[in-house]
Formats: structure tokens, C-alpha cells, sequence
């Protein structure tokens, strides 16, 4: 698949560009030369990259945090939205969705390197809306920390800890590609969760 990659030489984009490209697909630089475009950037540019797409056509798969997904809700293209690409994270995610149906009282805490720009991260805001929305998050942001979440549910005289823990941004790469050989299938407008796609 021809794709542009927004966010190429940032943290994640640095990780992903050789990664798209050993798996087959090709990168290009324009929107009208792209089958797809591929978003890892910042939230300030996000929006406008996504818009740009949609106006040309494009599908999308965004891994950018923290910008207004509501504004593409209903693009006329699949515009595919997960605040995080690591398969253990979206995992966690569903343990916690199921433990939370038989634990009293839950919390998050996240931790992320201190240049994460949204607070809290929009994969422990995810997983606090998927088990309902009444779950505390607790965000911490500490040199060393690459992208770290705990879930903890609280039940009389006990304690359940679902955590996972990406040392490396090479983590994300098998999700990224996994949207993108969803993307064709998707509706038009916005789906949210690499969940969706399991």
C-alpha cells in the first residue's frame, strides 16, 4: 500500500517508517500519490493532517493523542483512531473491561515519559470509558518511563493488577499493520480501539 507517514522522524514515526516499509508498503510524500495515510505526530497537527486526508480521499490510521476525534466523526472516508498500537495494551484493556463487571472499586495510574503532551493518556481515558467511565487515573510522567499502565480493581479482601509495560515504541508496529490490512473493510467515518479490530 502507498502511504504517507505524518510524524516520520518523531518517536513513534522513526520506529514505524522501517517497519511499514519491510512489510511491503511503500511511503510517499504526497496525499494525491497515497492510498492511506498513516498519523503520528502532535495534537496541535493532527487535526488538520486528518482533515487534509479525508478532503483528498484518503483513509487514515492515527495514533496521535489528545485532538479532537469529534470533528470526523463522520468523514466520508474510514478514519481509524487507537490511542495506543501495542496488542499486550489492548489486551489489558479488555481484561480490565471484564474484571471490572465483578470488582467493586477500580483506578489507573499511567506513567509516560516525561514529553507525553496529554494528560492522562489517552489509552488510561479509553480504558476508564470502556469499564464505565467512574475510574479514577492517575498520571505520572518520570524520566526512564517509555509507556507504562496499571489497572487495579479492589474487591473485599482483594486486589487484581492488570499492567503493561512498552520498553520499546517497536511495539506498536504490529498494530499499525494491523489496521491498515482492516482499513479497506472499515465504514466511513471515525472507529476508535484497536479492540475493534480483534
Amino acid at each position: 500500500m502507498k502511504l504517507v507517514l505524518n510524524g516520520r522522524g518523531g518517536r513513534v514515526g522513526s520506529v514505524l517508517a522501517p517497519g511499514l516499509e519491510a512489510a511491503g508498503h511503500t511511503l510517499v510524500g504526497a496525499l494525491g500519490d497515497a492510498e492511506a495515510m498513516v498519523d503520528f505526530t502532535t495534537p496541535e497537527a493532527a487535526l488538520a493532517n486528518v482533515q487534509a486526508a479525508v478532503t483528498a480521499g484518503v483513509p487514515c490510521v492515527v495514533g496521535t493523542t489528545g485532538w479532537d476525534t469529534t470533528a470526523v466523526a463522520d468523514a466520508g472516508v474510514a478514519v481509524f483512531y487507537a490511542p495506543n498500537f501495542a496488542l499486550g495494551a489492548v489486551l489489558m484493556m479488555r481484561f480490565a473491561v471484564e474484571a471490572a463487571g465483578y470488582l467493586d472499586q477500580a483506578a489507573i495510574v499511567e506513567l509516560h515519559h516525561p514529553a507525553k503532551r496529554d494528560t492522562p493518556s489517552g489509552t488510561a481515558k479509553l480504558t476508564a470509558e470502556r469499564m464505565g467511565g467512574e475510574v479514577s487515573i492517575h498520571s505520572i510522567r518520570l524520566p526512564g518511563a517509555l509507556a507504562h499502565q496499571e489497572v487495579l480493581l479492589g474487591g473485599p479482601g482483594e486486589l487484581l493488577t492488570i499492567r503493561h509495560d512498552a520498553t520499546s515504541r517497536d511495539a506498536y508496529v504490529p498494530g499499525v499493520l494491523l489496521a491498515l490490512e482492516r482499513l479497506p473493510s472499515l465504514p466511513p467515518g471515525l472507529t476508535v480501539g484497536l479492540d475493534t479490530l480483534l
